[in-house]
């Protein structure tokens, strides 16, 4: 169902010192950190990275919660469906290399305004 999901943090360091240490015990680690323009975000898991969280930017977003996909067909239709019920755009389906090179996502603000989206990963 969920592929991944992430939050908007006020303290970046603090909160990074935080998860760090509240994580550990679970096997749950730092597994990616990057920077992007206006903000810097760190992704923990146990293998991929399944929390996120972000500064900057982000904080305009509140939640993120990726869900699932199996394929680019059902990218495509939750994009076309969240946005005849209500949601905005905030990036139509395509290819996000920047994550990886078969990272296919669509991304829709819903009503309150959160960053929901599709994601495939699978090769075509």
């Amino acid at each position: 169902m969920f592929d991944h999901l992430g939050f908007a943090v006020g303290d970046f360091d603090r909160s990074a010192a935080f998860y760090d240490a509240a994580l550990a015990p679970l096997g749950i680690k730092r597994v990616t950190a990057f920077e992007y323009p206006g903000g810097q975000g760190i992704g923990y898991g146990s293998g991929e990275p399944q929390f996120w969280i972000n500064s900057g930017a982000a904080l305009r977003d509140g939640v993120h919660i990726a869900f699932a996909a199996r394929s680019r067909a059902q990218v495509i239709a939750f994009h076309e469906a969240a946005l005849a019920a209500g949601g905005r755009d905030n990036g139509g389906p395509g290819i996000r290399e920047q994550y990886h090179p078969n990272y296919y996502a669509a991304f829709v603000l819903y009503p309150d305004g959160h960053n929901i989206e599709a994601v495939c990963h699978a090769p075509q």
